[in-house]
């Protein structure tokens, strides 16, 4: 996990782009501890945030998406993702959107809502899943607090 999180700050995009894959793996494959998944989570938002390659970010967020999957993420932990959604790739923002949604929070959802009417059909029913989970879960009492 150390040797992969190392290699996240590489120059080379190839090796940023085998580390998120690699993370991703293990936030999907083995059973981290909350501090561990949220170091984990947290330098891969850190990278999202700041990658110029998209090829890497796609990685990146791909894999939050599979630790969102399996761990329960805090809308704080991924909230930095917002501020570089409006500059988003189509395929880049769904993944952010559904990132969103899984946080289950409440608080997500104005986030989510500016998506709802993009030109992009793929990223407006990405809006749409997110944004319905947040209330489903909401409603069902499932809501995490960030």
């Amino acid at each position: 996990m150390f040797a992969a999180l190392e290699a996240l700050t590489d120059r080379d995009p190839n090796r940023r782009d085998v580390a998120a894959e690699v993370l991703g793996d293990l936030l999907r494959g083995i059973p981290l501890d909350a501090d561990s998944t949220c170091l984990v989570v947290g330098r891969l938002v850190g990278l999202a945030v700041n990658e110029s390659v998209t090829k890497v970010r796609e990685s990146v967020l791909h894999s939050i998406s599979e630790a969102s999957n399996h761990h329960s993420l805090t809308l704080g932990l991924v909230q930095p993702l917002a501020a570089t959604m409006p500059t988003m790739e189509p395929e880049l923002l769904a993944h952010a959107l559904y990132i969103f949604g899984a946080t289950h929070d409440p608080q997500a959802r104005p986030l989510i809502e500016p998506f709802l009417n993009h030109p992009d059909t793929d990223v407006r029913d990405e809006a749409e899943r997110a944004a319905a989970e947040i209330i489903t879960s909401t409603a069902e009492g499932r809501s995490h607090n960030s």
